[in-house]
């Protein structure tokens, strides 16, 4: 067998090679999978520094051609104030998953943007009222802006509240998506409004202290809760899991650094009242949404199984299309 070189692709590459569209299509179908048993458990490893961390998140993935992906991300949320650079910077490997060959590497920013906020849009297309119409996003940075794309292909939106501890930050992303999302997007400092009036609530800040309470919650309500991807991140009161249908990504990796996490060691919530993993939703093993009063958590700490799929379509599209740099790093 003739060795393979390795593609290495820039984060403007990756971007232009997998659209929001493509990533909602390819995170689907890898939930869909996982709730069919047909892949193996994804690995994470998390080491904490000061200021921020490291995860290392891998998985098997299989097709036509299978495929192994580990995604290195440093997760720094004070690095645009104290270094101009991005709060998540990493690099994700692809590999062939029959002889181990390395085919990729690639710039993971958009990857990690992208999928998680694709997870969203699978969750709530199951879980939020299909009649959904006002969303509330906290937290208003890069990821803020695509979780609201995603909401929009995936729900009736025609209004949306952000909240962000940065008032001008807010007020940008309502300018800037009110314009692209052609509907009306008012910056807020008022949570407990902004929740009241809402049917879908995404949390997606660096928080280390619960924000959103149980008094918050109503009947019907959609959340999608989405910075806590570290065990010493917390945006939900625990109390709202206990009240509340709770799905999660991957149970195992939730009870440990989750909001699933939290609720837990506060007792809360026991592991066996988890109502699914959402693959078991999209593999329709498990209901979603029975009735328009159920309040949905969904709880999002982002899994390899994401990034391997996203990872394989982008490289898939750039050999077609002759993008990246092609090495032979055993050469």
């Amino acid at each position: 067998m003739k060795r393979e070189r390795t593609l290495l692709l820039t984060r403007a590459e990756v971007a232009s090679l997998l659209s929001l569209d493509q990533c909602i299509a390819a995170v689907e179908h890898a939930f869909k999978l996982h709730g069919e048993g047909k892949l193996k458990p994804p690995g994470v490893l998390s080491l904490p520094t000061e200021g921020g961390g490291f995860h290392i998140k891998a998985a098997l993935f299989p097709g036509p051609r299978s495929y192994f992906a580990a995604k290195l991300n440093g997760n720094f949320f004070h690095n645009a104030v104290r270094f101009n650079l991005p709060s998540i910077q990493g690099l994700i490997l692809l590999c062939d998953a029959e002889h181990g060959s390395p085919l990729a590497v690639m710039d993971s920013i958009e990857i990690t943007i992208l999928r998680t906020g694709a997870a969203t849009a699978v969750a709530a297309k199951r879980l939020a009222r299909a009649d959904a119409k006002v969303a509330t996003i906290f937290g208003c940075g890069n990821q803020g802006r695509i979780q609201l794309q995603a909401l929009s292909r995936v729900l009736p939106l025609q209004q949306a509240f952000a909240f962000d501890l940065d008032g001008a930050r807010a007020q940008r992303f309502s300018h800037e998506l009110s314009t692209e999302l052609k509907f009306d997007i008012t910056a807020t400092r008022d949570l407990a409004d902004a929740v009241s009036k809402s049917d879908v609530c995404v949390t997606c800040t660096p928080s280390r202290e619960p924000f959103l309470k149980r008094e918050h919650i109503h009947a019907g309500l959609f959340v999608a809760a989405v910075g806590a991807d570290s065990p010493d991140k917390q945006e939900l009161e625990p109390a709202i899991l206990g009240a509340s249908k709770v799905v999660v990504d991957i149970l195992e990796q939730c009870a440990e650094m989750g909001e699933l996490n939290h609720a837990l060691k506060s007792d809360a919530i026991r592991r066996e009242q988890v109502h699914a993993q959402l693959g078991e939703i999209v593999a329709e093993r498990k209901a979603g949404r029975a009735s328009l009063d159920e309040v949905f958590v969904f709880d999002s700490t982002g899994t390899a199984l994401q990034d391997a799929a996203a990872a394989a379509v982008v490289y898939e599209r750039a050999l077609r299309e002759g993008k990246g740099v092609s090495l032979d790093f055993a050469g």
